[in-house]
């Protein structure tokens, strides 16, 4: 639920967030929905963007400033070196100027006669080195210059025009510039990357537990047995953890106490309906006694039913099975009624399921389809994540008002339904307490046969 939903907001504020909830709509689906990424992100985009701040701001300026400081101090050499031009004589063919030059300043200097400068060269934009020299070749020496900086040369080449003479000079790059910024950048990547591969193997640790819970509740959902697994990690988490491990077993505990109790009551009734049996076996055959007769065997089916959905087979462990088998089985109990069947599967058949409960729920639902509906067609399919049977009828269907009704327990559709045709109204109920036991769910919908599709999905 959005801010939008919470709140009563008025037109002009929420046209105003209109763009607020179309960005983080945007995110919403595009993020990653794993607990693990999303912490992960939490903790190094901040780390990213701090360090690119930090980066640019440090770097912008001391780039800026050391490049700014070097650039002057060749220029003030450059300037000496006019100095000495202009106001010394130098009978020795500028020997001695080229001399201190090169020892004391690390320039390379060349008297040339006078002539015309080179024309300008396309300055670049974000050329400090450029920028700096010429303004302060500008400021300092006041006479007509060029500069060449542009180029992947390791030199910059400074022609200034005397007057009966040009000077050209050749200055290393790395005399004007901060040559060494990249060892920051170095550093800081190298620094970084520790401190992100620290955290992502702590937080692995920590979301590890969180995935083990989820792990196990899922397993014991598809009703299967939860094995190895152990309360760890934070406190949080073991706390959660140990609330599972208690869920599992009042569950189990109760399960166990009402199979106990069913047992109890399936023997005392057992008895009691073989005493009736035994009596109407000595009484003298009669339309009284045969009524009476069919009343016990009807009792009886019932009973065995309530039993049957009160268990739940909840004790039958997990198992690879074959479904595509279990599906030509059922096809052939389906014909011996007279129905015309057709069944189909497609993926890999072997599936861990509770066999004998898995096959009691599709028998029950193809049964009552081949007791309503004269063409079945029965069709499987897996998934990378699912099975999923349907099964499709020609019988007269199910009210749409009336499909989550029908898995109530005992629950009849007398107007729909014949009430001779047998039963104890519990085969979907039935049917729908072992898909549930295996994490899954039924759905009754409208057959393209024109009557009751029935579509079980269960997680593998």
């Amino acid at each position: 639920m959005g801010l939008s939903d919470r709140f009563t907001l008025p037109q002009w504020i929420r046209t105003l967030l209109k763009p607020y909830f179309a960005v983080t709509s945007w995110l919403h689906y595009r993020l990653p929905k794993g607990l693990y990424v999303r912490a992960l992100l939490i903790i190094v985009i901040p780390f990213l963007i701090l360090q690119s701040v930090l980066a640019f701001v440090f770097m912008e300026r001391h780039y800026d400033l050391v490049t700014r400081r070097l650039s002057e101090a060749v220029v003030r050499q450059i300037a000496a070196v006019v100095d000495m031009t202009e106001t010394y004589n130098h009978d020795d063919n500028y020997a001695t100027l080229k001399q201190i030059s090169a020892g004391a300043l690390g320039l390379s200097v060349t008297v040339l006669p006078k002539e015309p400068l080179p024309p300008p060269k396309s300055k670049p934009l974000f050329d400090l080195v450029d920028r700096y020299m010429t303004r302060e070749i500008a400021a300092r020496i006041g006479k007509p210059f060029w500069i060449d900086t542009v180029g992947a040369s390791k030199y910059v080449e400074i022609r200034i025009q005397l007057e009966d003479k040009t000077l050209r000079i050749i200055a290393r790059r790395s005399q004007t510039y901060a040559s060494n910024s990249h060892i920051f950048i170095v550093w800081m990547v190298a620094t970084s990357l520790v401190l992100i591969i620290i955290a992502v193997l702590f937080l692995r640790n920590q979301i590890r537990p969180i995935e083990q819970l989820a792990d196990a509740a899922e397993e014991f959902g598809k009703g299967r047995q939860v094995s190895n697994f152990r309360p760890h990690g934070a406190r949080e988490v073991r706390r959660a953890a140990l609330a599972f491990v208690d869920m599992r077993r009042r569950i189990e505990r109760h399960v166990d106490q009402r199979t106990t109790m069913l047992a109890g009551v399936s023997h005392d009734l057992r008895t009691i309906l073989t005493r009736f049996r035994l009596e109407l076996a000595l009484l003298p055959q009669s339309p009284e006694a045969d009524a009476l007769r069919k009343d016990v065997d009807e009792m009886n089916r019932m009973l065995e039913d309530y039993l049957s959905f009160s268990k739940g087979y909840g004790d039958e462990p997990p198992a690879p099975v074959d479904i595509s088998l279990m599906l030509e089985d059922l096809e052939v109990e389906a014909e011996v009624v007279g129905a015309d069947v057709a069944s189909s599967f497609d993926g890999d058949p072997l599936v861990i399921v509770k066999g004998r409960a898995f096959r009691r729920c599709l028998l029950n639902v193809i049964s009552n389809a081949a007791r309503y509906g004269k063409t079945l067609r029965i069709k499987g399919n897996r998934t990378p994540d699912w099975l999923i049977i349907t099964v499709d009828d020609d019988g007269p269907g199910i009210p749409r008002e009336e499909r989550e009704n029908v898995f109530r327990p005992f629950h009849r559709l007398d107007t729909a339904r014949n009430q001779d045709s047998g039963g104890s109204g519990l085969g979907l109920a039935i049917a729908r307490d072992i898909v549930r036991s295996h994490g899954g769910e039924i759905f009754l919908r409208q057959s393209p046969l024109g009557g009751l599709r029935v579509r079980i999905r269960i997680p593998i």
